[in-house]
């Protein structure tokens, strides 16, 4: 597996991003937002100085976080239409970033998840996308109609587009209270279908802390992964910030300085610790002594 952190959790400076990732021994940066302008408002020219921003430092752009289906569930036409041009525009961004994918939701669901509807609209917001150009992967998404594997799948499925991967975020499914442990049992259901992950450490509903002090277990989830042989991207979503909690309002919209003041301490302190978990996985068993032997 590979390790990413999403640049603004850092800094809006995709200098610094960069070069605290190259510090910390990452290989990659997850695009959102940078110098205060959200991803799908970035123009041609910032969006290619992000990318060699990223590449300079020898990284790789390891993908692009439009909020693509973020939104209520289209009731008309032109409404479908804008969303469609939204995930049209993302797939050129990304594929000028170079990003290996796009990410996209389910729509904010309204009550409890309704999967088969969301995917019906979907059906209709897709049609036409050019998704064999970069790939399109589903998150599961905290206030949106797949807050957990199962919802995920079952969007997936009523989508009927093979395409399409997930992006797991295993925090979400905690944070959203659909699913207080989806280790392992959320992760068995489809963890054939995972293309790219997302970390951070959810205390219940109520926030977001120091990766390793939350909910979930980490050390375990990385070691499944790698045991599974899974080498996609392993991305640090921090979204815990030192003397102060996310706003919902902020966390629906994470991008510019209100949202990442206080994220480089708090996100270099998570990418440690990440690193750490990652390297005692990939770490060959120590030898038993003699001793341990003979017991």
């Amino acid at each position: 597996m590979r390790l990413a952190i999403i640049n603004d959790e850092l800094s809006q400076d995709i200098d610094e991003a960069a070069a605290e990732a190259v510090r910390q021994g990452f290989g990659g940066l997850e695009i959102r937002s940078s110098g205060g302008v959200p991803p799908h408002l970035m123009d041609d020219a910032q969006l290619t100085a992000v990318r060699d921003a990223v590449t300079g430092r020898g990284l790789r752009v390891a993908g692009f976080d439009p909020p693509a289906l973020k939104c209520a569930l289209p009731r008309t036409d032109a409404e479908t239409a804008r969303v469609r041009d939204l995930v049209v525009d993302s797939v050129r961004r990304a594929e000028l970033l170079g990003a290996p994918f796009v990410r996209v939701f389910t729509f904010y669901r309204e009550g409890d998840p309704d999967p088969r509807t969301a995917a019906r609209a979907a059906r209709e917001v897709l049609d036409g996308v050019p998704a064999d150009r970069v790939p399109l992967l589903v998150e599961t998404g905290m206030r949106t109609n797949s807050p957990t594997m199962r919802h995920t799948l079952e969007f997936l499925d009523a989508l009927g587009d093979d395409r399409l991967g997930i992006l797991w975020d295993p925090g979400n499914s905690v944070f959203s209270g659909w699913d207080p442990a989806p280790f392992p049992a959320d992760y068995e259901t489809g963890r054939e279908r995972i293309r790219h992950v997302h970390v951070k450490d959810p205390v219940g509903t109520a926030a977001y802390v120091r990766l390793g002090d939350g909910d979930l277990p980490w050390p375990a989830i990385l070691g499944r992964l790698a045991e599974d042989g899974y080498d996609g991207w392993v991305s640090l979503e921090t979204h815990w910030r030192v003397g102060r909690v996310l706003t919902q309002a902020q966390r629906d919209e994470p991008w510019g300085e209100e949202f990442t003041a206080g994220g480089f301490e708090a996100s270099t302190t998570c990418m440690r610790r990440l690193r750490a978990m990652a390297d005692a996985v990939a770490a060959p068993p120590t030898p038993a002594t003699t001793e341990e032997t003979a017991a």
